[in-house]
């Protein structure tokens, strides 16, 4: 069979950016300006064009959805369930980003029309597979703060008793603290 004869599936790309402030790991969400979901709270993320690559077209829609530049992306996980996007078959590829809770406050872009730091603890309901997104990049983010091997990339953001609390922070398993990067 040739290229042609196969159906083409849409790619995008969701940016899961997580900060800390005041002890409280958050992350960051768009309330969608346009259908499907549209006014729903989604991760900040759209399609990639032809001409792009994966990493340059999230942080194009990072930018574009929340003014936010320049920071450390990771690429997490490819979601790909056959019903995740109501518009037709769609794969994403998300990345995951940190941000110190002093950088330069997100504002919504041309696809949103609201953008806010949400409480992982207290989220409101998010749009497509988005808490199934969500909910892999906290379990990769505690994987990272408990490796040593995968913590240098973070303390250029972070502290080291910033990344304990976020650790602490997420829900799920407690901190081992007889771990020795602690």
């Amino acid at each position: 069979m040739s290229r042609e004869e196969y159906p083409h599936p849409s790619v995008t790309v969701d940016v899961v950016m997580f900060t800390l402030c005041h002890n409280d790991l958050q992350v960051l969400l768009v309330r969608r300006k346009n259908p499907p979901f549209e006014g729903m709270w989604a991760i900040p993320g759209g399609f990639v064009n032809i001409d792009e690559s994966l990493e340059a077209a999230a942080l194009r829609e990072l930018e574009e959805e929340t003014g936010l530049r320049d920071v450390y992306l990771e690429q997490l996980h490819t979601f790909g369930e056959v019903d995740r996007d109501p518009r037709g078959r769609v794969i994403t590829v998300a990345y995951l980003a940190l941000l110190p809770a002093t950088a330069t406050a997100p504002r919504a872009g041309s696809d949103a029309s609201e953008v806010r730091w949400w409480s992982v603890h207290s989220l409101p309901p998010l749009a497509f597979d988005h808490a199934k997104i969500l909910d892999y990049a906290l379990q990769r983010l505690r994987y990272k703060l408990e490796h040593a091997a995968d913590f240098e990339p973070l303390l250029e953001t972070f502290t080291p008793g910033e990344l304990r609390a976020a650790c602490e922070a997420i829900p799920g398993e407690k901190l081992d603290k007889h771990n020795p990067v602690w």
